[in-house]
Order: structure tokens, then C-alpha cells, then sequence
């Protein structure tokens, strides 16, 4: 069974899409589309802009979203999923490929979510920290122990998690969780606390406009980042979708699902190749593409 996977923020790169502009017909339409939509030439940013030009959040999230979608939409009938994930805005991306929303829907979609998160990180200082080297169980603990608000937000691997919280919640658990015997724990560059309580104005935005936009059978299951389940039913997947902002991304348990349930390849569509790096770790002996 084939499996397609879908990254999320942090896969953006100066040039990002401009290949598949300059050599697919249907990919330029689509980018064409996409800066109509959006309302101003996010190719222009995506092809020569600056790396901080490419970290502006409303740039970011549909880039990376673009890049992926039409990577799938320009494999044509090459694109046979059985089964898809998408890494925290990745789910948008691994729910436009396998039809449970159109391209417009999605775009629109990712967009309003960027802004949203954007809303909420101004509210409240806040960022993440990643962690190596301890068990996810010790690393549960030591949030909890903490007074601010600091979470798990990424289990990515088993023995790498990201956390999320208050500027000084992250402060205190970087100091514990090192003192714990974590080989690195260290912040992150990022402009807020996402996959978090602190996420729930946006939780409360991205809400409105999911439950107004139609959503379609999907063609396969997509793991979702909530519960890691299979899931089809649409109105499960708008539920998972909303919940998403302020929960953990459980990849670490999408991946070991995927792999239970038949999974025998890995393409990752869209720019990078992080999620092949991080199924490597999870389990070497199933090979992985890039689209």
C-alpha cells in the first residue's frame, strides 16, 4: 500500500514551486489561480523573495500548501494513494490531494487559518522548543509540572518532541527538561505557541469558516494529526481539522498506524524532505520518495 505525506511550516525555501511553473502547464494555472484567490502574486514570494520574505505567516502556510497540492495535481494519474497524512497544516494539503476539498476551498482555507494563528500570537507572547533524548512519557511530566502554559505539540519521532507554551513557561521547562537529561532542548525561531491552549481564538475563527465550506468523500483514509485514526467521514475530519490547533500533531503514531495498517512506501509531496528524515527514525526498512 502507498502512502502519501504532506509537510507542514518549516519546509518553505526560497525558488520553492518555480520548476513546476516553468515546466507544467496545469501548475501554472493553478499558481495563477491561487494569486487571484489570494489576492496578491504569492508566486512572486515563493520564486524570488528572501527566506524572511518566505516566513511571513501568511505567506508560509498557502506556499507550502501550493507547492504540495499542485505537486500532487501535476503527477496525474501517477498520484494513487492509499492511504494520506499531512503534518499540522500538511492535513490541509493531504485533504485537498484526496479530494476532500477543492483547490479553492483549500487555498482559502489554509489562508484564513494563517491569519488566524497570526491573531492569536499576538496576543500573548508565547514560542516552542524542541526536545531530544527523552521519553515522551518524562516530557509529558515535566509540563505538567509547570505553571504557565507549556504542552506537548509534536510528538515527531520516538525521543523527539517539540513543546509549546508561554515565553516563560518554555524558559522553565528548557532549564528542567535539560536538568532531566534531555540531550538538547532548545527554542525554537517562531512567532507563537502553536498546537496549544493559547491557540484557541484561532481554534474558535478557523471553526466558523470550516463548518461553511463543503467537504467531499475523500478517495482514501487520511491519518489524522489529532488521533492518528484512518478516518473518511467528513464531518470527522471537520471535527479533527478544528481540534488540530489546539492539540497535539501525534505524527510518531500516524506513521506506526500507517505501517499496521499495510503501509509499503512513503512519498512526501511538497517541498523538503523532512517527513522522510523523520520515518527513517521511526522505522528504516520501508523505502521513501520525494514527489
Amino acid at each position: 500500500m502507498k502512502a502519501y505525506v504532506f509537510p507542514g511550516q518549516g519546509a518553505q525555501f526560497p525558488g520553492m514551486g518555480k520548476d513546476l511553473y516553468d515546466n507544467s502547464e496545469l501548475a501554472r494555472e493553478l499558481f495563477e489561480r491561487a494569486n487571484e484567490i489570494l489576492g496578491f502574486r504569492i508566486t512572486d514570494i515563493m520564486f524570488n523573495g528572501t527566506e524572511e520574505d518566505l516566513k511571513q505567516t501568511k505567506v508560509t502556510q498557502p506556499a507550502i500548501f501550493l507547492h504540495s497540492v499542485i505537486s500532487a495535481k501535476t503527477l496525474g494519474d501517477d498520484f494513487k494513494p492509499d492511504m494520506v497524512a499531512g503534518h499540522s497544516l500538511g492535513e490541509f494539503s493531504a485533504l485537498t490531494a484526496n479530494g476532500a476539498l477543492s483547490f479553492e476551498d483549500g487555498l482559502i482555507l489554509v489562508s484564513k487559518r494563517a491569519s488566524a494563528m497570526q491573531k492569536a500570537c499576538e496576543i500573548e507572547p508565547s514560542t516552542m522548543a524542541a526536545v531530544l533524548g527523552l521519553d515522551d512519557d518524562k516530557v509529558e511530566e515535566i509540563c505538567a509540572s509547570i505553571k504557565d502554559i507549556v504542552v506537548p505539540a509534536n510528538y515527531n519521532t520516538d525521543g523527539q518532541i517539540v513543546i509549546s507554551g508561554s515565553e516563560k513557561g518554555i524558559d522553565e521547562a528548557i532549564i528542567k527538561l535539560t536538568e532531566a537529561g534531555a540531550k538538547r532542548a532548545l527554542k525554537l525561531n517562531v512567532g507563537g505557541a502553536f498546537h496549544s491552549p493559547l491557540m484557541e481564538p484561532a481554534r474558535e475563527e478557523l471553526a466558523t469558516a470550516i463548518e461553511n465550506t463543503t467537504f467531499s468523500m475523500p478517495i482514501c483514509p487520511v491519518y489524522q494529526n489529532v488521533d492518528a485514526k484512518p478516518v473518511t467521514n467528513t464531518e470527522i475530519i471537520k471535527e479533527n481539522l478544528v481540534s488540530q490547533l489546539t492539540s497535539p500533531v501525534r505524527w510518531t503514531q500516524i506513521m506506526k498506524n500507517m505501517i499496521s495498517d499495510g503501509a509499503k512506501s512513503y512519498t512526501e509531496v511538497g517541498p523538503g524532505k523532512v517527513l522522510q528524515g523523520l520515518i527513517k527514525k521511526i522505522d528504516r526498512q520501508f523505502p521513501t520518495f520525494s514527489a
